[in-house]
């Protein structure tokens, strides 16, 4: 849900490439299904690990898998723990729920950012990752 919600809420700041650390492999129904109905793109949406060229690029790595940042990643140094539940196998509500939440942390991280270092008109990354350019 990050991705989408950071791809349209927050493209002047957020570049959203989404991984997990135990991907399901699929986007679930029900996702899909609170993205749409909330106005949200599922296009291009996917369920995939977070590799080492993902993790290399990225400046920020949101973390919402549950595991704290300094038991999943050994270099957790660009890592932000977000205490998301996870509304797999749930109800409809409880996705609501949990997209209303990561919009509104979307929503604040990019906030800071916008409110971070003059930066360039060009995107960052997140929801899996974030990079900054800064002007020079």
């Amino acid at each position: 849900m990050a991705e989408s919600i950071a791809r349209r809420d927050a493209a002047d700041v957020i570049e959203p490439c989404s991984a997990g650390l135990t991907p399901l492999g699929f986007v679930p129904a029900l996702t899909t299904q609170t993205l749409s109905a909330n106005g949200y793109s599922i296009e291009s949406l996917c369920s995939t690990p977070i590799t080492h060229a993902v993790w290399d690029a990225a400046d920020i790595v949101i973390n919402m898998s549950g595991i704290p940042k300094q038991s999943a990643f050994i270099d957790y140094r660009k890592v932000e723990d977000w205490d998301v539940q996870d509304p797999y196998g749930t109800d409809p509500v409880l996705y609501q729920t949990i997209y209303e939440d990561i919009q509104r942390r979307v929503a604040q991280l990019a906030d800071r950012l916008r409110s971070a270092a003059p930066l360039k008109n060009v995107p960052t990354k997140s929801g899996g990752k974030v990079t900054r350019h800064h002007e020079k």
